[in-house]
């Protein structure tokens, strides 16, 4: 999975969101009550690409995203009659172009290419900033470089694993996977969701290491990982169902966002069984040969 995650990423890369590509911002108010969902699907067949929309305080204003011809800078006219096409039947009838800018816009921003470069540099420090962060945790907290090496390695695993799904399906999923600031919140959240996993797993860890000293440390291992499965399970099954019923009924919005936390749920249990403590493990037994 890591093979193709790596692979996939090199290849068909990800599909980089407007907090990444710069955007055209627009406040709309509209005279009715109106759908972001129906707004985004009509726009998406003028500007190519599907915009960002979201309801904007009341349920008649809309925030409108896109990052059509985003690098062009004699586009700005293009992308304004393109909004205006778009919205139509939306507005009351025989609204000109001018009247609509006039009446129903409210606000109009650019973000260009160098704000969207500067968040993508901090998504970056973020999430190897909390990488470093999570082993000095498990270094202070276990005392041992073996446990941090290996809670290290299971989250490098789960980013990567959620990063490699999100290439591969961006271009067949009916819903938005693109790589915003939302996907970067859910990576880091996975992250956190993984790393307390893994320290439930090496609390009794270490709890059986310290009750039994003179038994095999494979065995003591297995057996500290045989008391904790079932409610690291149980416990991530009731978070998956949650996560689950967001995902259907919370919007088309938030589904991506939704969508990287399921899959960081079930990479995140099992990374916590399976690859943290068998290289915490493998190292440890590695470091008694030396002795």
């Amino acid at each position: 999975m890591i093979i193709v995650s790596i692979i996939s990423l090199f290849t068909l890369g990800l599909n980089p969101g407007i907090d990444f590509t710069g955007c055209r911002n627009y406040i709309i108010e509209f005279k009715q009550g109106v759908s972001p969902t129906e707004i985004a699907q009509d726009l998406e067949e003028v500007f190519g690409d599907r915009p960002l929309v979201k309801t904007f305080g009341s349920e008649n204003k809309v925030k409108i995203s896109t990052n059509y011809k985003i690098d062009d800078n004699k586009a700005d006219n293009e992308a304004d009659s393109l909004l205006y096409v778009g919205l139509k039947p939306y507005i009351e009838e025989g609204t000109s172009m001018d009247d609509f800018f006039n009446d129903y816009r409210q606000d109009a921003q650019k973000v260009g290419p160098t704000v969207a470069d500067d968040i993508k540099s901090k998504s970056i420090v973020a999430i190897l900033l909390g990488l470093v962060v999570m082993f000095l945790y498990i270094l202070i907290r276990f005392r041992k470089w073996q446990y941090s090496l290996g809670a290290l390695v299971a989250l490098i695993h789960d980013v990567l694993i959620v990063l490699g799904i999100y290439s591969l399906l961006f271009s067949i999923m009916p819903f938005n996977m693109e790589l915003d600031q939302a996907f970067i919140a859910a990576i880091l959240t996975v992250v956190g969701y993984s790393i307390n996993y893994t320290v439930v797993v090496f609390d009794r860890l270490r709890e059986y290491l310290g009750l039994y000293p003179k038994r095999d440390t494979k065995e003591v291992m297995n057996s500290a990982i045989n008391s904790t499965v079932s409610s690291t399970i149980n416990t991530s099954l009731s978070t998956f169902v949650v996560l689950l019923a967001i995902f259907i009924f919370g919007g088309e919005v938030i589904r991506g966002f939704t969508f990287a936390l399921l899959v960081g749920v079930i990479v995140g249990t099992y990374s916590s069984i399976f690859i943290a403590t068998p290289v915490a493990f493998d190292f440890m037994k590695k470091n008694k040969v030396k002795k």
